[in-house]
């Protein structure tokens, strides 16, 4: 087994959220060069959140690599974004970049619309786009962030449900990027934690409301995994650990939650609905 980046990781810290790729050291494996792809979505079309860097961007290589079409929605890092774009078309599959801020309700269901009129269909919903602060105190959040987190991690999701479900199909998949911060919530990260729960009891629910129209509806459930968003949003002791307090003992790279996404994804998960499927480094979701 190739041998992965352990605490303590290098310094460095960014000042714009999410953050961008480029800076980070070392650079994290979104699997590009070791993703092989089996079919598994063949002549399916993706809509993924996030997409632009991170778990997002792992899951639009492996996507594409089964063979599917994939609408890449990000913020502004329009750098990052072309670059996963270029993965997507390097496997031959059509990519569709849509940037925009989720935390706008307009614009949710111009993600959906572009991907109707680029693909004619949606057969795959992944909602990875998320926002975080780190905070000591309770008195440190503003309202406004905590309204912004909200939005954009659980109130794009059900909007971007909502848009999408008309042209799901039965067989169709919703994936949803919960934490283990849903299950252990990290005191620093309280309007994260609390949307993460949200996101699973949202995934829960939808999969029952879901079942007799035949889409599935799940959650990933990742531990602490490098990408922009952890230089960009964690003090610099934190981002030199990251990792340190799994099991493992280190951070999990992108490449390795794609498979995941995969399963969930693909016709081989037709009996997994209302699951979360943790990828934690051998911490326990019970």
């Amino acid at each position: 087994m190739t041998s992965k980046p352990t605490p303590p990781m290098p310094e460095q810290q960014q000042g714009n959220v999410p953050g961008k790729t480029a800076p980070m050291n070392p650079k994290p494996d979104h699997g590009e060069q070791s993703y092989r792809g089996h079919d598994r979505l063949a002549g399916k079309a993706a809509i993924i959140t996030g997409g632009d860097s991170g778990i997002g961007r792992a899951v639009a290589i492996a996507f594409a690599r089964e063979g599917a079409d994939v609408l890449i929605s990000y913020f502004d890092e329009h750098e990052d974004a072309r670059e996963t774009a270029s993965w997507v078309e390097k496997a031959g599959r059509k990519a569709v970049l849509v940037a925009g801020d989720l935390a706008d309700r307009k614009h949710c269901g111009e993600v959906v619309a572009r991907a109707i009129a680029e693909f004619g269909r949606v057969d795959v919903l992944v909602n990875n786009a998320a926002y975080q602060m780190d905070h000591e105190s309770v008195e440190e959040i503003t309202d406004d962030e905590w309204d912004r987190t909200f939005d954009i991690n659980i109130g794009a999701m059900f909007r971007l449900v909502k848009a999408a479900l008309p042209h799901m199909k039965p067989g169709s998949a919703i994936i949803n990027t919960t934490s283990v911060n849903a299950d252990k919530p990290r005191p620093t990260l309280l309007p994260y934690a609390t949307t993460k729960g949200a996101i699973q009891n949202f995934t829960g629910g939808l999969a029952g409301l879901l079942a007799e129209r035949g889409i599935r509806s799940n959650c990933v459930a990742p531990g602490p995994i490098w990408t922009p968003l952890i230089p960009a949003t964690l003090p610099p002791d934190n981002v030199r650990q990251f990792g340190q307090q799994t099991p493992m003992k280190r951070p999990g790279q992108p490449a390795e939650l794609a498979p995941v996404y995969v399963l969930l994804a693909s016709d081989e998960a037709s009996y997994v609905s209302g699951a979360t499927v943790a990828v934690t480094g051998g911490v326990p979701i019970l």
